[in-house]
């Protein structure tokens, strides 16, 4: 097993609705997570007063960010139409000889920043909005 180069995990944008996905432009940093929330069913009869979860309850959710160079592409211009307009297009992430996460997202937070004598930078946040698939990687 070999190190995975950070550049190459990849947050995509379906530019269209037809299933075209694009890398989003000037992205340094991404980021994925995968959250669980449990139902504790713990209770005066349980095993010496440890802790009991319901297996396969409770809410799953993912969330995406980003942040990098604003380059003013179409998948930045599409990204800022998404949240405007409250949509939840797919995306994808392409996590480097493992797999591509594939589900539907609502942009959460876009956030523009720049000093005098620096580049223009931004940051993007996503939170899913229903099931996600994974496609594991071809070896």
């Amino acid at each position: 097993m070999t190190a995975q180069n950070g550049k190459e995990l990849l947050i995509k944008i379906d530019l269209t609705g037809d299933g075209l996905f694009e890398t989003i432009a000037g992205l340094r940093a991404t980021r994925l997570s995968f959250n669980a929330e449990s139902v504790d069913v713990t209770s005066l009869e349980s095993a010496g007063g440890w802790r009991e979860v319901l297996g396969g309850a409770g809410v799953k959710s993912a969330a995406i960010s980003g942040s990098g160079v604003f380059k003013d592409a179409a998948s930045d211009e599409r990204a800022r139409q998404i949240f405007f307009d409250g949509e939840t297009p797919d995306f994808q992430v392409f996590i480097p000889d493992f797999g591509t996460i594939e589900g539907a997202f609502q942009v959460a937070s876009i956030e523009y920043s720049g000093s005098y004598n620096g580049e223009a930078t931004y940051e993007l946040s996503l939170n899913s909005a229903g099931a996600l698939s994974f496609t594991a990687a071809s070896v």
